[in-house]
C-alpha cells in the first residue's frame, strides 16, 4: 500500500519534524473541539490497554504522497485512530514513518465542511488512504450521521444497529449520547462496548468512584443504624425479660406466701381436730363411767 502512496519512491523522505503541522486554522466551533476530545480522550485509557497498543489523535495532518505535499494539500480529520502502532506524542501522522494508514477515521461535519467531507475527503480516504472506516457526525444536527465500510475497494454504508454503528476494526460501537461535557448539554458521538458500556473519560471513572465510594458509606451509615436500632430494640427486649423474671419471683413469693398460710392454716385446723377428738374422748368416757 505505501508505494502507492509515495509517489517518489527514490527521493529523500521527510519526517514529520520537516514537515508543517499545523496551517494554523482553529476547529470550526467550540462544540466540534469538545466533540473531538470527547472522542479522544474517551478512547486513549482504552487503547492503551490494547493489546496490539493504538494511537488516536485529532485536527491533525495525515501525510501519505509527495504530491499532497508539493500542492500543499495539509487538511488532516478530525478524528483517527490507529491500531498496532506504538503510544506516543506526534506533531503529524506521516504514513511513510508510521509504516500504515489510519484503520478509523471521524469527520464532525460543519456547514462550511459538509460537502468535501462527503465527497472529496470520502474518496481520499477510500481510494488513497484506504482507510478501513469511515463515519461522519455534525456536532449541531445528530441526525446527521453515516457510517462507512471498506470492502472490495469501496465504500458500503453501514445500517444502525441498535441506534449505534459498529466498528469491527476496534469492537467498539459509536453511539449517539444526550448528556452533559464540558458545561455544554447535547447530543454527543461517544465510544460504548458492544454490550452498551460508554467508554468513560477519566473524570469520569473518578466521578464514579467518588459515587461508588459515597454510596458505599451511605450504605455503611445505613447498615449502622440498623444495627443500633437492632441494639436498642435487643436492650428493650431484655428490659421485658428482666421485668418479666422480676414478675414471675413477686408471683413465686406470693405463692410461697399462700403456702405458708395454708400449711399454718391446716396446723391450726389439725390442733382443733386433736382438741375436738380429746374432749369427744373425754365425754364418752364420762358418759360410760356415769353408765354403770
Amino acid at each position: 500500500m505505501l508505494n502507492t502512496l509515495i509517489v517518489e519512491a527514490n527521493l529523500s523522505l521527510p519526517t514529520q519534524d520537516n514537515l508543517p503541522s499545523d496551517d494554523g486554522v482553529p476547529m470550526e466551533t467550540e462544540r466540534h473541539k469538545k466533540q473531538m476530545d470527547l472522542l479522544i480522550y474517551s478512547l486513549e485509557p482504552w487503547l492503551n490497554n490494547h493489546p496490539q497498543g493504538g494511537y488516536v489523535g485529532g485536527n491533525m495532518f495525515i501525510y501519505y504522497s509527495f504530491k499532497q505535499i508539493r500542492h500543499q494539500d495539509f487538511k488532516g480529520p478530525d478524528v483517527f485512530v490507529v491500531l498496532g502502532v506504538p503510544h506516543g506524542e506526534r506533531k503529524s501522522w506521516v504514513v511513510w514513518e508510521e509504516g500504515k494508514t489510519p484503520d478509523i477515521i471521524i469527520e464532525l461535519l460543519s456547514e462550511s465542511t459538509a460537502k468535501e467531507d462527503k465527497t472529496k475527503k470520502k474518496m481520499i480516504y477510500q481510494n488513497q488512504l484506504k482507510v478501513s472506516e469511515y463515519f461522519w457526525f455534525d456536532p449541531f444536527n445528530p441526525d446527521d450521521w453515516a457510517g462507512f465500510r471498506l470492502s472490495g475497494g469501496n465504500y458500503e454504508a453501514l445500517l444502525l444497529e441498535n441506534e449505534h454503528f459498529v466498528s469491527q476494526q476496534l469492537g467498539l460501537a459509536l453511539v449517539r449520547w444526550q448528556g452533559i461535557y464540558k458545561g455544554v448539554e447535547t447530543t454527543w458521538l461517544r465510544w460504548a462496548t458492544l454490550a452498551g458500556d460508554l467508554l468513560l473519560l477519566p473524570e469520569e471513572t473518578e466521578t464514579q468512584r467518588a459515587q461508588r465510594a459515597e454510596q458505599q458509606a451511605q450504605r455503611a451509615e445505613q447498615q449502622a443504624q440498623v444495627a443500633e436500632q437492632q441494639a436498642q430494640v435487643a436492650k428493650q427486649q431484655a428490659q421485658v425479660a428482666k421485668q418479666q423474671v422480676q414478675v414471675a419471683k413477686q408471683q413465686v413469693q406470693v405463692a410461697e406466701q399462700r403456702i405458708k398460710s395454708v400449711e399454718q392454716q391446716l396446723e391450726v385446723e389439725t390442733q382443733r381436730a386433736k382438741t375436738a377428738e380429746a374432749e369427744i374422748n373425754r365425754l364418752t368416757a364420762l358418759l360410760a363411767e356415769n353408765l354403770k
